[in-house]
């Protein structure tokens, strides 16, 4: 993947900031997606912002990526992705995501 910039082409700014919770989008799209099945329609916690990079939905079919997104490191909580998990109640689980797969998280 490409280098992060902190600015893209109209210096956008990241629509969320750490600390906010968020819902990641229960979409079943075709094609090459980088958001994980098991993660959509979770709830979870915007640990911090990575950076603008081109899309690699887009690149993984030749095209441009442009325009560049938002970049995000998500905290779960273990317990709420997997209902069966039986480690330590404070097991986290860090998932980059980028925005266009994110919602607030009382939408």
């Amino acid at each position: 993947m490409n280098a992060a910039t902190t600015a893209g082409p109209s210096a956008a700014t990241p629509a969320y900031a750490g600390g906010e919770r968020v819902q990641v989008r229960k979409v079943d799209a075709p094609g090459h997606i980088r958001t994980p099945h098991y993660i959509r329609g979770k709830t979870g916690t915007i640990e911090r912002f990575v950076g603008f990079f081109k899309n690699p939905e887009e690149l993984a079919y030749g095209r441009s990526g442009q325009p560049l997104r938002a970049l995000y490191r998500v905290r779960f909580m273990q317990s709420h992705v997997w209902p069966d998990y039986q480690g330590a109640a404070g097991d986290t689980l860090d998932i980059d995501l980028y925005e266009h797969w994110l919602q607030p998280a009382n939408h």
